[in-house]
């Protein structure tokens, strides 16, 4: 490993993997990777992932020649939750329903959760106590010993329109937390009505947690113990981290996060503000998206059934680097799902030239069941896997130093039997499997920029993972999008973490939702972060409010610290320039500079139809020349934060909308020091204005704001 240019502030990642725990070490202030070690995970020591999670730190500083006080970010994402759920390993949970009349028959139906199926012969272990009054304490005791005595290890409290009135699950989580029970509370899971899903999600959450409070506790005290001062972070599903004690509150959240870190590795290392990020492993790629400079998330599925578990929206499709091909009729017809892995083959790109000598293609299946159309290598070295890898190397398409990068003159000989079985060359031979891999990666990246109505103009493919150059070059080619490989590829994911930002999302029912109510949400996600570690000055918040669903939501992120990346890195004027240009479809000299603060810059052209108004694309760039923010079409105005105030309640009065669906005010965007402000989620003039004026408190009148507004058709 080589160490490159260092600060004395460090910002650790390690992701905690099925196989091997990955650590890695990003200079905190230009965020260039210092370096990266891998050690197996210690599933079977008896501090558990604890245990390899600490040895991973170790080894990392004593090669890069650092001391523990160096770490000024420590972070950890883990697949143990999601573990414990798949193999069905969780605690005998005790639901506790409560109510009378309607509401008591409603909650006695939540013992039939105890079916819910966790792993193939196992469901999830549920004992249920039913309580009518939970103002009586002697009841609410009876009720808590009963569960206890039936085997429960963990408690849940659930009453209908708890979200409103938590008084009873509050008077039987005392009572759990008395008795020395660990407890969830369905009000505190989530505050969006729902008394099955809401109840289910705190359930699952609860089924977990005492291992996971083990877990962490165990992390906890041997990061302490290696000198480490900076508090510990855990990997959340949503693409943000989240402290130790709320991860000890929702361990929940920690599933699916696998995922997360390399899309969160994508947004923040990779700069991106609108693509498609496609994490490619062996056997299969995992597709996410970022859209406007943030991860796409929705609530998840558990266990089948509907949660209010806030996870990124990842589809996996079963295409990787060790990807079989399927050959029929004298054509390529697939490639997978099984892998070289899985068959228990070596990839013919990686053998050495001599194994090769006499190869000849044969159809097998690699395994009981399998369809016998899979195309391996019979040769003097053995039998040898044909894969998305291999092509990728015979087409050149694997860069120098990358992970899976082979000799391209021993992947050509590779492919050289399949090429005659085809009636082709090497190269048509190669471009036949890649084409078969990546078609069906197309189908699902097409549905999710239709889904999340991206910007075809700005969109990007980034690839992470080992198998990245088996997918995205080809895909981009396919597609005609712009592609690239992520830097780092193969430790994509924990560098994700290590530059993952804390964040935290409140959801409230609000109808009618007054400005009062929007802004008391909107605060309230911003001292959550703040209260995890988050640097006050560094938070940003986005508020959404649905008038169909009346659902008022703030989504909070922020930094354990103000970054201050290196300047000696930043793009000069004419750099911006041609990037803006680049990504406007534009020559140079027909963008106009339409604005700019310390931090960003706004670069705009004009796009002219016939017989139509014309359109008046927008792109901001920040320092370092990433494309921040774009829109298709926009009106920028500059004003100061004493004046602003005034100058948007005039602005937003203009680009105002109205219509069959209502009056629609514009999707506004503020550049605020090193900020941008997203207002867009706001659809009504008062409450948005509102925001705006928050955004602005507490900053100097003579400070420039750059406002960017799209009219909503």
């Amino acid at each position: 490993m080589t160490a490159q240019r260092t600060t004395h502030r460090l910002r650790v990642g390690i992701d905690v993997g099925g196989t091997f725990t990955d650590a890695v070490a990003v200079d905190a202030t230009s965020l260039e990777l210092i370096g990266q070690v891998k050690v197996p995970t210690s599933h079977h020591h008896h501090d558990g992932v604890a245990h390899g999670i600490v040895e991973a730190l170790d080894r990392l500083l004593t090669e890069i020649g650092r001391a523990p006080e160096d770490v000024t970010f420590l972070a950890h994402g883990t697949t143990q939750a999601t573990n414990a759920l798949l193999e069905g390993d969780v605690a005998p949970v005790g639901l506790i329903g409560m109510g009378t009349g309607p509401a008591g028959f409603l909650t006695r139906r939540l013992a039939a959760l105890g079916r819910l199926e966790l792993a193939p012969g196992r469901t999830l272990p549920l004992r249920y106590a039913h309580l009518a009054d939970p103002s009586e304490p002697a009841a609410v005791r009876e009720a808590v010993t009963r569960v206890r005595e039936a085997g429960a290890e963990v408690v849940v409290a659930t009453e209908p329109f708890s979200v409103d009135a938590p008084e009873g699950e509050d008077a039987v989580a005392a009572e759990a937390r008395a008795a020395g029970l660990p407890v969830t509370t369905a009000h505190e899971i989530t505050s969006l009505y729902g008394l099955g899903k809401r109840t289910r999600t705190a359930v699952v959450n609860a089924a977990i947690l005492p291992r996971m409070l083990a877990t962490a506790d165990l992390v906890d005290a041997s990061v302490v113990k290696a000198g480490v001062r900076a508090p510990l972070m855990v990997m959340r599903c949503d693409g943000g981290v989240m402290s130790l004690d709320e991860m000890r509150r929702r361990p929940l959240l920690t599933i699916l996060s696998g995922p997360a870190a390399g899309v969160a590795g994508a947004l923040m290392r990779e700069r991106v503000s609108e693509g498609v990020f496609l994490e490619t492993g062996g056997t299969s790629t995992d597709i996410s998206v970022i859209h406007r400079g943030k991860v796409a998330v929705r609530h998840a599925e558990i266990l089948g059934r509907a949660s209010y578990l806030p996870a990124l929206d990842v589809r996996t499709v079963g295409v990787g680097g060790g990807s079989m091909v399927r050959v029929g009729g004298g054509a390529v017809v697939a490639a997978g799902p099984r892998s070289a892995h899985i068959a228990g083959l070596p990839y013919a790109c990686f053998a050495a030239p001599e194994d090769l000598e006499g190869a000849t293609l044969a159809l097998v299946g690699p395994m009981p069941g399998d369809p016998d159309d899979y195309a391996v290598i019979e040769a003097a070295g053995g039998r040898f896997a044909l894969t998305m890898t291999c092509a990728a190397n015979a087409l050149g398409r694997v860069p120098e130093g990358d992970f899976a990068r082979s000799d391209p003159a021993v992947a050509a000989a590779a492919l050289a039997p399949l090429a005659r079985t085809l009636g082709t060359d090497v190269a048509g031979a190669a471009k036949a499997v890649l084409d078969a891999g990546a078609n069906r990666v197309r189908e699902v990246v097409d549905r999710m920029i239709r889904d999340y109505r991206l910007d075809e103009e700005a969109v990007v493919l980034v690839g992470g993972g080992g198998g990245a150059a088996s997918v995205t070059p080809h895909l981009a080619e396919i597609t005609g999008l712009p592609g690239r490989i992520a830097a780092h590829n193969e430790v994509i994911s924990p560098v994700g973490v290590a530059l993952a930002l804390v964040r935290e999302q409140i959801e409230r029912i609000v109808p009618g939702a007054t400005q009062e109510q929007i802004l008391g949400v909107r605060n309230e996600a911003e001292e959550a972060v703040v209260a995890q570690g988050a640097s006050p000055d560094a938070v940003e918040v986005e508020v959404t409010v649905d008038p169909q669903t009346s659902t008022v939501r703030a989504i909070a992120t922020g930094a354990t610290e103000l970054r201050t990346q290196d300047r000696a890195h930043r793009a000069d004027d004419a750099e911006r320039l041609r990037a803006a240009a680049a990504s406007l479809k534009v020559p140079p000299d027909q963008v106009e500079v339409l604005a700019g603060t310390p931090a960003h810059t706004v670069y705009g052209t004009v796009r002219r139809r016939r017989l139509r108004r014309p359109l008046h694309p927008v792109r901001v760039l920040d320092a370092d020349g990433v494309v921040r923010l774009h829109a298709a079409d926009a009106r920028v105005a500059t004003t100061t934060v004493a004046d602003a105030p005034g100058v948007l309640a005039d602005l937003v009065r203009e680009a105002t909308s109205y219509g069959d669906g209502g009056v629609r005010a514009p999707a506004v965007r503020l550049l605020l020091g090193t900020r941008i402000a997203d207002l867009s989620g706001v659809l009504d003039a008062e409450p948005l204005l509102a925001l705006a004026r928050g955004e602005l408190r507490s900053r100097t009148g003579d400070e420039p704001v750059v406002a960017v507004l799209e009219v909503r058709s």
